[in-house]
């Protein structure tokens, strides 16, 4: 059997593309692997010898299966306690390197496409991120080429007018990463209002079972109080280890010894603009080993 009529060679040639298609639909790991799994179950039921392009067919079927799941999810939202932040995933070093591939999984960025309706982030992360044809991807919404290319139009200048406005090198964001990480350690607030932007915001996911701000945090000085406050009150000792999620740099953050949560940032001016700290258990399964993303 050769990849043409062998329905496995063919998935595990594409598995890679088409978890980073379902997580940036979803922005849950292991949503994602849910999805794949119907993938492959309806994927082994077509018949390969009516399929002219494997890839653009599984995406297919990958996008439908995460619109329905898109669908569930919004739901969970909902209902979820305190703010909602992406599953944060442990990634090769070849994603750090490819500038495109880090910028479409970055959590800042995955928080704007939580900010579309579940159809036009389909077309914007088929379009945008993996270069899908219109008629593609009108396949896979059930819309025709002209709504699609209308939809594509409306959801980029969403996106434009909400994403970070530059693109950092990561050894920019790993130097301010660095002075951020030392300042907390030491405790030091100067330290740490100096690496900061003046309307840097932070934003915590605890998800009910670990204590966050309910809301985002907004302001260095406010943020200081309420990190090296925290800290204080709790007479613990913080340690932090730098750490690749989601393509970009980040850190793992240990209380007295035990991980408390990771943190990821968006850098701007060799400032600190954004911070996303995900402390809620159920999401700190994908950090300890490397999970592989591909865009094609």
């Amino acid at each position: 059997m050769d990849e043409h009529t062998d329905p496995t060679t063919a998935f595990v040639a594409h598995r890679n593309l088409l978890f980073t298609v379902a997580y940036e639909m979803l922005g849950s790991a292991a949503d994602a692997e849910d999805v794949l799994q119907e993938t492959w179950l309806r994927w082994m039921k077509v018949d390969l010898g009516q399929v002219r392009d494997q890839r653009a067919y599984l995406v297919r079927i990958t996008t439908r299966q995460s619109l329905d799941r898109l669908r569930t999810l919004r739901r969970r939202k909902e209902a979820y306690v305190g703010p909602w932040l992406p599953e944060p995933l442990l990634t090769a070093p070849d994603v750090a390197e490819d500038v495109e591939l880090a910028e479409s999984v970055s959590v800042a960025m995955m928080l704007v496409l939580e900010t579309l309706t579940p159809t036009e982030r389909a077309v914007f992360v088929l379009r945008e991120a993996f270069d899908v044809g219109y008629d593609e991807i009108a396949a896979a919404v059930d819309k025709t080429p002209a709504a699609v290319r209308q939809i594509a139009h409306r959801a980029r200048q969403h996106v434009d007018a909400r994403r970070p406005r530059e693109v950092v090198s990561p050894t920019e964001a790993r130097a301010t990463l660095e002075a951020f990480r030392h300042a907390l350690e030491a405790g030091d607030p100067q330290r740490l209002l100096d690496v900061l932007a003046p309307d840097v915001v932070l934003v915590s996911d605890g998800g009910g079972v670990k204590r966050a701000a309910l809301r985002p945090i907004v302001g260095a000085e406010k943020l200081v109080r309420y990190m090296l406050g925290g800290i204080g009150k709790a007479q613990v000792t913080v340690s932090t280890d730098p750490t690749v999620l989601n393509g970009n740099p980040a850190l793992v953050l240990r209380v007295d010894g035990e991980t408390d949560g990771v943190m990821a940032v968006r850098v701007e001016d060799a400032h600190i603009a954004g911070l996303y700290y995900v402390r809620n258990p159920h999401k700190l399964t994908r950090i300890a080993s490397e999970i592989s993303l591909a865009l094609r």
